[in-house]
């Protein structure tokens, strides 16, 4: 589920306590709470994120199952900072969704491939 539809806030100052560093995937679509030290936003077309989440990005995955998803990566891609992290990752079982992502990546250098490898590893 989405994390930040809580308050992550005591959450993220006890585990700061223990000196642990703390990394959020969201899909920036509630309002951020909390302190991290990385953020990987993936957003979502049917629930865009908050307009504040893309200059806290240090990475954006974006999931690739189709040339909409494509478009929607580009534009992501867009209102994110140069220095952050940009991955384009094929929907699992999506043949046209890994060779759109791989071609766009090997045109776009600026773009990284994102595998779920333990889906390609068979493990659960």
């Amino acid at each position: 589920g989405e994390p930040l539809m809580h308050s992550l806030a005591p959450l993220t100052a006890a585990l700061r306590k223990a000196n642990l560093k703390i990394h959020l995937e969201t899909s920036g679509s509630h309002p951020l709470s909390g302190t991290f030290d990385w953020i990987s936003l993936s957003p979502k077309p049917f629930k865009p994120p908050l307009d504040n989440i893309y200059s806290r990005a240090s990475e954006l995955k974006v999931i690739i199952s189709d040339c909409q998803d494509l478009d929607w990566a580009t534009v992501q891609g867009q209102k994110v900072s140069a220095k952050t992290v940009k991955l384009l990752q094929p929907e699992w079982d999506s043949k046209v969704g890994a060779q759109l992502a791989f071609d766009y990546v090997l045109s776009h250098p600026e773009w990284r491939l994102s595998l779920q490898t333990h889906k390609l590893l068979g493990v659960r």
